[in-house]
């Protein structure tokens, strides 16, 4: 049983408790401009919870004005004060991990574990932010002895986030907290399937001291208050998370303002095997890669890449793990959750029908499943396809599921064009005791992120981002600040 006190009272009674319904706007908590409600469904249930506002660009509007105000303001805060406040946030987060984290599973679907462990990445991304605040500093430059140049690090205003639905809560935080560090407001359009956490997480922040206006959350459809935020001149930045499609679909939005982008977009991640790596520790992470928040996750490591010679062990030793993996209600800890939305699950399924009608060999799983204790949800079972070709669809193209993909190599080279094969670069992992072909295949990998001998590893510290169809700008890191600042330069004649 959990010691997640919000979870154990809504699996004795089904109830959520008191859930935000209104946009957080101002420092305050409003209806919108309709009135209008819509209803969110826990994923492991297929049934509604609970309902939010359904804002629409009036809405995004009101928001969008009361950030310039914010902007204003937070702009001329003293850095040493926005690292307090920053810090305060973390401390806050923390306070408050228990509420988040049930949401966040409740909301998306994933196991209680890992909607923790996003609460701790979002306090740390705050934690972080706030240690750069007061360290934003430009640099003089020498121009002779007739002028005195330097540079200074202003803040571009007003930002937009579009957070998507799998990690909304540390998604959030990936883009506020950099934002707020730099001296900007924010106005943030949850997904319509994972509104809760960023709604308490704004009322949070102002409770962590926060000034109203700075942190703003409308609800709602993308193509209603999120286009309103796109297409709005006042928004200095826009960072966007989600599908390539309606990536592009935003910057096209975007550009008659000439809106400052970061789209964080898909990804077809390798996880590269060679013969000489310890076959145990590249199983795991393969496992790992793939299976985490039911591979719903851009940078899931949704290709495994193995060496002929060690085909049939890493697949065996893979297959094995797969099968026992358990999968229920997230609020339970199980290994695995639900998928998010019903929509999203026949999207799944179709991928894995089309792969079955063309001849692929389903190693394991490839089934629409539900909770094993309820009979409910919306689940789909870990699942392997072997052996494909570079032109099959299930390795050119994103699941964004539980499904891995397999292909074999017999040389590095063969590695190299095989992982770079797709119209993607975000992530790649590669398991190899070599340190030169370690080094090597780094190198030669197109994409923003590479890992040797394990996967994900590194945390906030470094920037992530991807190349190609993966998108643009990174996030995370000192490089997450480049997104909220501008340079300007200032030259003085000393004559």
């Amino acid at each position: 049983m959990t010691n997640n006190k919000f979870a154990a009272t809504y699996l004795e009674t089904g109830s959520a408790g008191n859930l935000p319904v209104g946009h957080f706007i101002n420092g305050t908590w409003t209806d919108g401009e309709s009135g209008k409600k819509m209803q969110s469904f826990d994923p492991a249930l297929a049934e509604p919870f609970g309902e939010f506002a359904l804002g629409n660009a009036s809405d995004m509007g009101v928001a969008i004005s009361a950030a310039e105000e914010g902007a204003a303001h937070w702009r001329g805060v003293k850095p040493s004060e926005r690292c307090r406040v920053l810090n305060e946030v973390a401390r806050v987060l923390r306070a408050n991990t228990d509420q988040l984290a049930f949401l966040e599973s409740l909301d998306s679907g994933k196991t209680l574990a890992e909607a923790e462990g996003d609460v701790a990445n979002s306090a740390r991304l705050f934690e972080y932010y706030a240690g750069a605040a007061d360290k934003l500093d430009g640099r003089s430059v020498n121009l002779g002895s007739t002028h005195t140049a330097f540079t200074v690090r202003e803040p571009v205003g007003v930002t937009g986030h579009i957070i998507p639905w799998n990690y909304p809560t540390s998604t959030f935080a990936r883009g506020v907290a950099p934002a707020l560090a730099a001296g900007c407001s924010v106005v943030a359009k949850p997904a319509e399937t994972t509104p809760y956490t960023a709604l308490v997480m704004a009322a949070l922040l102002s409770e962590a001291g926060v000034p109203d206006g700075v942190v703003n959350v409308v609800t709602g459809l993308g193509q209603d208050a999120g286009a309103a935020m796109v297409t709005d001149p006042r928004i200095k930045q826009l960072t966007f998370t989600g599908s390539v499609g309606t990536g592009i679909g935003v910057a096209q939005a975007a550009a008659p303002n000439v809106t400052r982008l970061t789209l964080e977009l898909g990804g077809k991640s390798p996880v590269i095997v060679f013969d000489d790596s310890d076959i145990g520790a590249a199983i795991e992470g393969a496992l790992w890669a793939i299976f985490s928040n039911s591979g719903q996750i851009c940078s899931a490591g949704s290709r495994l890449l193995v060496q002929r010679s060690i085909r049939d062990e890493v697949i065996a030793g893979l297959l094995e793990k797969t099968n026992d993996i358990q999968f229920g209600h997230g609020l339970r800890n199980p290994d695995m959750g639900a998928i998010n939305s019903e929509l999203h699950l026949k999207r799944v399924q179709s991928h894995v029908e089309a792969a079955k009608a063309r001849g692929c060999s389903i190693l394991a799983g490839g089934e629409i499943t539900t909770d094993p204790t309820t009979g409910k949800g919306w689940f789909f079972e870990p699942t392997v396809i072997g052996d494909l070709q570079p032109d099959d669809p299930a390795v050119l193209q994103e699941i964004f599921g539980p499904v891995l993909s397999v292909q074999v190599f017999e040389t590095e080279e063969e590695a190299v064009r095989l992982a770079n094969g797709t119209e993607f670069g975000l992530v790649a992992g590669v398991y190899t005791r070599d340190v030169g072909r370690a080094m090597r295949m780094a190198s030669a990998l197109d994409c923003g992120q590479v890992t040797i001998n394990d996967y994900w590893a590194g945390g906030i510290e470094l920037p992530f981002g991807g190349n190609g169809k993966s998108g643009y700008g990174r996030e995370k890191g000192w490089e997450g600040l480049d997104a909220y600042t501008k340079v300007k330069s200032i030259t003085l004649s000393m004559e």
